[in-house]
């Protein structure tokens, strides 16, 4: 059978389009147009990541980092164990956490599916094209009487061959135009192979006139669209600092976990070198056996806290790898040198309480979005109180018919038909538009409480922070003090029980002393950076980088003016 050549053209070319985009192809337009979208709205989100991508981090590269060569004595028999480890410094481990966190990666995906959803809605309002054919054989075998008594069978073939082209755009006022040409082609096998065609251009605009008109209405998907993307942005950028602040904590707690290690395994080492002299003493008989079995049983009491904190440190160390995104086996060891570079602020940055405040409310992302939610609250209400109106829709549609007796699709221009009308459709049932108008009225009050309560949150997270760093400051001043004052109990137990008048309950005090206090100064120390940190973050001032490090927004705002 032959059919038309030049429509059978245009459908092997319209399916070597289709099937010449790839999944790849696919892929790349998606991404070009969501990150367009990002970087359209980066700009109006401080400090937001202006190079975000979800390219895939490679596989971590451990020959870069120091390789440690050092036993560490205080892990006893198992002393070598980090050597041969790689040595990772904060700044790198913030580096590592960005490119392979798990939870950081799920929450560069929201973003970005965030920003997909976006170029959709904005697709809907550009000119939306459609095409399509369909080829259907048919044949069909009859009788026919030719003389009396005597009939003749009949075979009739047909092939019909359809095409359609159509478009359709939604107007920002709330109006749709659609507009379509469909072709028809059918060619009669039998007999002298006729063919004919029907084709025909229709075009049909709708335009609500109550219900669904206007831009406000029309375009509140889109718009809310927009907003959503803004609000994911400042979560997202929240987001990089509250992970900062957790990566930064989580480290300092593994090498103050370390440093416990190493003063309890100190105190074990005294407790043995004590248990040894008072053994030599009491067998001189210089020493009554209650002070000997005291200092055996503060021996193994102290024994088994340094177990328990190595085994706690092993733990902890393996749980921060998890934290990294790497594998429990990977041979890294933490830089403790880290612990000696931290200092006491006392400053907090020059700010009082009520400016720091102040500072707070005009910078916390989180806060805006709070805000700006209650704008939309509100800015529905109008929006769903449309719905409650009638249905009025002016419609007008036209079409051009084909030429008559063509043989191939040709629109006739001087034969047409048009047509306008109103379609009206009363509110006699409202009740579900009704119920979603009153539920709105109720979101908005909702949205208006939410906005104070976080702001009287954000106050009350700046007021504890104040006080939290200023407690942080005095925890660590008196913690020195303790170091200092448990060192000199120590010394002068030493002393006494060199001349023989020691007591071995007083030593046990004066050494678990000694071993709590110097715990104490380094959990005091990390707690006051933790601290700062937390209270920087809660100021809205945590300026993040983009391999996760920080520095104070504040600061460089102050040294630019």
């Amino acid at each position: 059978m032959r059919l038309n050549r030049q429509v059978l053209a245009g459908i092997a070319a319209a399916l070597a389009f289709v099937g010449g985009c790839s999944r790849e192809q696919y892929r790349e337009s998606a991404d070009k147009e969501v990150y367009a979208a990002i970087a359209q709205k980066t700009p109006g989100v401080p400090n937001m990541d202006p190079n975000f991508s979800l390219a895939q981090s490679t596989a971590l590269d451990l020959s870069k980092y120091p390789v440690n060569e050092t036993e560490a004595e205080f892990f006893g028999a198992e002393k070598d164990i980090e050597v041969g480890c790689h040595i990772i410094a904060l700044d790198d481990v913030l580096d590592i956490a960005v490119d392979h966190n798990r939870q950081y990666k799920n929450e560069k995906e929201s973003l970005y599916l965030e920003a997909l959803s976006l170029t959709l809605s904005r697709h809907r309002y550009t000119p939306i094209f459609s095409a399509g054919g369909a080829v259907d054989y048919q044949e069909a075998r009859t009788t026919e009487e030719i003389a009396a008594g005597i009939d003749k069978v009949v075979t009739n073939k047909q092939t019909d061959l359809s095409g359609q082209v159509g478009g359709d755009l939604l107007l920002k006022a709330g109006g749709r135009i659609a507009v379509d040409f469909t072709t028809d082609f059918f060619r009669y096998l039998a007999g002298d192979g006729r063919l004919a065609t029907s084709s025909a251009l229709v075009g049909t605009l709708t335009q609500p006139l109550l219900r669904g008109a206007g831009y406000k209405t029309a375009m509140e998907n889109l718009t809310q669209a927009e907003r959503n993307l803004l609000y994911s942005l400042r979560d997202f950028t929240r987001f990089r600092q509250e992970f900062t602040v957790d990566v930064v904590t989580a480290y300092y707690r593994v090498l103050q976990d370390r440093d416990r290690v190493r003063n309890a395994w100190q105190a074990y080492q005294n407790f043995q070198a004590n248990v040894k002299r008072e053994t030599a003493r009491y067998e001189e008989g210089l020493a009554r056996k209650a002070d000997l079995a005291e200092l055996q049983e503060s021996e193994l009491t102290n024994e088994q806290a340094w177990i328990n904190a190595f085994r706690n440190y092993r733990e902890n160390l393996d749980r921060f790898k998890i934290t990294l995104g790497l594998t429990t086996d990977t041979p890294i060891m933490l830089d403790d040198d880290e612990l000696t570079k931290l200092a006491i602020d006392e400053t907090h940055l020059g700010l009082s309480v009520s400016e720091a405040t102040e500072v707070a409310l005009a910078s916390r992302l989180d806060l805006q979005t709070i805000n700006d939610r209650a704008v939309d609250a509100e800015r529905r209400i109008d929006v769903v109180a449309n719905g409650l109106l009638p249905d009025m829709d002016l419609v007008v549609s036209g079409q051009i018919p084909n030429r008559e007796g063509a043989k191939s699709p040709s629109l006739d221009f001087d034969r047409y038909t048009w047509s306008a009308g109103l379609a009206l459709d009363l509110p006699l049932d409202r009740k579900s538009e009704r119920n979603a108008y009153r539920a709105t009225l109720i979101q908005y009050e909702r949205a208006r409480r939410d906005q104070e309560n976080f702001e009287d949150q954000v106050r009350l997270d700046v007021q504890n922070g104040w006080r939290n760093l200023e407690q942080a400051k005095r925890d660590y001043e008196i913690s020195r003090l303790r170091v200092d004052l448990s060192r000199s109990r120590v010394r002068e137990q030493e002393l006494l029980n060199e001349i023989g008048e020691g007591d071995a309950f007083d030593r046990v005090r004066a050494q678990d002393a000694l071993t709590g206090s110097q715990n104490q100064l380094t959990s005091a120390l990390i707690n006051h950076t933790v601290t700062r940190l937390n209270f920087w973050r809660d100021l809205g001032l945590l300026y993040i980088t983009n391999n996760g490090k920080w520095s104070l927004e504040y600061a460089q705002d102050d040294e630019t003016h």
